[in-house]
């Protein structure tokens, strides 16, 4: 796969230059917070970023958030307006012309569709604040609206977890249900889409496939309802490791042995998930890398500072079965 990682060591070192006394900054769900006051970078160098997350609905967005509100701190010279849009576009339309009203010096974000950003960013281009997505891509005709886009291949995490199985499973004749993710979102279309390619050439049959909203809730749900609509499901393919929990809980609850009678294949490799993993109740994990915080710190100074910065950074992502999933967490971050 071909990726770019950034050194974050090197963003120690400029961070480490840019250090200023600052309110700390704080987030709760559904607001906007800050450091208070008028943007302040023409005057003090302090980096006045805001961010609209999509919300809060899973173990790895939890991480996500966090890496983010860690490295954009006062003591590494930014003041970080933080925006949960609870999984809404119009909320992160209206946080993102909120920082443009603002005037602040970047705005980022993870957008919860791909489609319908045009008239917004056009706006913070018009203002003249540089955008930088994080997470998941938009889908636009022009790519003067954004800066960079720092995240994951998720064509690629599909391929990869549909690889997997078509090498355990082809030629079993299995059945496999899917618990997508947010209908429009980046990450729903394109695993589904390498999921699919990835197993086009095997005997394994996608009979069934739903939109979970990559919560463990709704997971368990419409597994349930697979479960009652089907007698001969062998594999469940969940696009985040959160639906793939609540599947487990389903498949549990209908007297079933999940990782056995049911095999479960999910992205993300957030600690519950690896967990379930390394019990056997999940059997194969790909990962989708949620530490973006230090990523996202570095571009936006290259930017301010009028460096050219690549227009697509993918950040590494690993595979793990059961036994290198119990290695790895004893020393898991997220």
């Amino acid at each position: 796969m071909a990726r770019t990682t950034l050194t974050r060591t090197v963003l120690a070192a400029v961070s480490a230059a840019a250090l200023f006394a600052l309110g700390a900054c704080s987030s709760d769900a559904g607001t906007q917070t800050g450091g208070g006051g008028e943007t302040q970078a023409a005057d003090d160098g302090v980096i006045t970023l805001g961010f609209s997350q999509v919300g809060a609905e899973s173990g790895w967005r939890a991480a996500n958030t966090k890496s983010i509100q860690d490295t954009l701190t006062a003591e590494n010279g930014f003041d970080l307006k933080f925006s949960d849009a609870q999984q809404k576009q119009e909320n992160q339309i209206r946080a993102i012309r909120s920082y443009i009203a603002q005037q602040v010096d970047v705005i980022a974000f993870s957008p919860v569709v791909e489609t319908g950003w045009d008239a917004v960013l056009q706006e913070a281009k018009d203002a003249g604040i540089p955008v930088i997505l994080t997470d998941r891509a938009v889908d636009s005709s022009d790519e003067t609206l954004y800066e960079s886009f720092i995240g994951s291949d998720f064509v690629l995490e599909g391929e990869m977890a549909g690889q997997w199985a078509a090498e355990q499973y082809d030629g079993e004749g299995y059945q496999a249900v899917e618990l997508q993710g947010t209908t429009g979102a980046a990450p729903a279309i394109d695993r589904k889409e390498g999921f699919e390619s990835a197993i086009a050439g095997s005997d394994i049959e996608i009979i069934d496939s739903q939109t979970g909203n990559f919560t463990r809730a709704e997971g368990k749900t419409v597994m349930e309802g697979f479960l009652n609509a089907h007698d001969d499901i062998d594999l469940v393919f969940a696009h985040n490791d959160d639906m793939g929990l609540g599947a487990i809980e389903a498949i549990e609850a209908a007297g079933m042995t999940p990782g056995e009678d049911i095999k479960i294949i999910t992205i993300d490799a957030v600690k519950d998930g690896m967990q379930a993993l390394a019990d056997g109740k999940i059997n194969y994990i790909v990962e989708c890398n949620p530490l973006l915080g230090p990523d996202l710190a570095d571009i936006t100074k290259k930017v301010l500072a009028g460096e050219e910065v690549e227009k697509r950074i993918v950040v590494k992502d690993e595979a793990f079965d059961q036994a290198a999933a119990k290695e790895a967490l004893p020393t898991r971050e997220y």
